[in-house]
């Protein structure tokens, strides 16, 4: 009865068990039955009743990690920094929060679920380019960026970031990915939004160096 009348709960209660067993023992060795196992009294009926699949548990685990330690709206009210600083700094706060980082590389697999890669594109539409648009401008105003593609920036840097760069929709190494990631550094330098530093580029290039790590171990179990 508690479930259908706060169906919230419900979602919240899965959503919880289910990062934690991710953060654990990783995505691929959690089972629909072993978050079921942490759920007391509830089946997995119920649980296939909010969620029609583990790739869709995952996509909304890493929603609600976003949500919780926005790096956007970190930076937004910060007055020390301009808008271009506050693309790197976004940036940094978003490579150094290590669970949502570690859960980004466990989700890249399931990119190739076509639900669920429609769903991060429509996400990033929504969310994500609506973000950058306003740091652009913001940049624009303080002297920081100077572009006039604002809004066509605002729309390919998410897909390029996260569609692009994601190995699962186009395979390719560490280094490839790093090769990748410069690329689009240079091409922003001559859009007049010089986002990409060199700390950022280690950043990138430590994330990228996981990624194939966890793949290298993905194989040989």
């Amino acid at each position: 009865m508690a479930r259908n009348k706060y169906p919230e709960i419900t979602v919240e209660r899965i959503l919880d068990a289910a990062q934690r067993l991710f953060l654990e023992k990783g995505y691929e060795n959690t089972t629909i039955q072993d978050i079921v196992g942490e759920l007391d009294g509830m089946t997995k009926g119920a649980v296939y009743h909010h969620f029609k699949s583990k790739e869709e548990i995952m996509d909304a685990v890493g929603d609600r990690m976003f949500e919780e330690n926005n790096p956007f709206e970190a930076v937004m009210g910060r007055d020390d920094l301009n808008g271009l600083e506050k693309i790197r700094e976004m940036i940094r706060l978003n490579q150094s929060d290590r669970d949502r980082q570690d859960m980004n590389i466990q989700s890249i697999p399931i990119l190739k679920n076509p639900r669920v890669l429609a769903g991060m594109i429509d996400a990033n539409r929504r969310v994500l380019t609506p973000y950058f648009y306003r740091l652009i401008e913001e940049g624009n105003r303080d002297g920081s960026i100077h572009t006039e593609y604002a809004r066509e920036l605002s729309e390919l840097i998410p897909i390029l970031t996260s569609l692009w760069l994601a190995p699962s929709v186009f395979p390719a190494s560490a280094e490839q990915m790093l090769h990748k990631f410069r690329f689009i550094g240079e091409m922003l330098d001559r859009m007049g939004l010089p986002v990409i530093d060199e700390e950022i580029l280690g950043l990138a290039e430590s994330y990228f160096r996981e990624f194939e790590a966890a793949e290298e171990k993905r194989a040989a179990e």
